[in-house]
């Protein structure tokens, strides 16, 4: 009997484990109207500025980085006050698995077919800044997240540095659901009985972007 109650601890400690490793996602909200400053510096870098993204599925995660078609950060007085980030989808790169592998063109090809970010059609996805708030030396950054034809409010971590004249932007990681923006395949929200086959919604995103020297 010992060893039955034993054995019922133990497993309800792992489920208490793995409920609390669940990746908490950034909060949607409906998209920001903001004024049309006019603001088109176009002052960032994108031969270094990046996406960083990590996806997962059962048994196992790819990473890599998405290049940014364009972008602007402005700064006054020593304070991020508007930016947007235009990111080029099909740039997309996988890290984890080597370049002359087949399977890394493999994943390439899948994550820009029409049956995920659907590049042909969506050739972009955006970050516009909408607002920026500062508690204790961190910046949260509101803006709104464009992906495929939905834009959605969200706040991301992030902090601003300036050093020998460039600006850097870089985000903590922010876990997006792919399921508030119609990206569909195989996910749980969108198809039942996938059994082990399906990939997780949640996509882990962080920015590294830097303004030109």
């Amino acid at each position: 009997m010992k060893k039955i109650v034993l054995s019922l601890v133990l497993v309800a400690s792992v489920l208490t484990a793995c409920k609390s490793e669940k990746k908490e996602e950034v909060a949607v909200k409906e998209a920001v109207k903001v004024e049309d400053k006019k603001v088109d510096l176009n002052n960032v870098d994108t031969s270094i500025s990046v996406l960083n993204w990590k996806g997962s599925k059962p048994g196992g995660a790819h990473n890599g980085t998405v290049a940014l078609e364009s972008g602007t950060i402005l700064v006054e007085e020593g304070k991020l006050v508007s930016g947007q980030f235009v990111v080029d989808m099909k740039s997309i790169k996988v890290l984890d698995i080597p370049a002359d592998n087949g399977g890394n063109g493999k994943l390439v090809g899948h994550l820009t077919n029409a049956d995920f970010f659907d590049v042909e059609v969506y050739p972009t996805s955006k970050f516009v800044i909408t607002s920026v708030e500062e508690t204790e030396g961190k910046l949260a950054v509101t803006g709104n997240l464009t992906i495929k034809d939905v834009t959605k409010s969200i706040t991301i971590p992030a902090t601003v540095t300036t050093e020998n004249g460039v600006t850097t932007f870089a985000s903590e990681t922010f876990n997006v659901n792919r399921a508030d923006f119609n990206v569909k395949y195989g996910s749980k929200s969108f198809f039942e009985n996938l059994k082990d086959k399906f990939i997780d919604d949640i996509i882990e995103f962080s920015f590294v972007v830097k303004t030109k020297a």
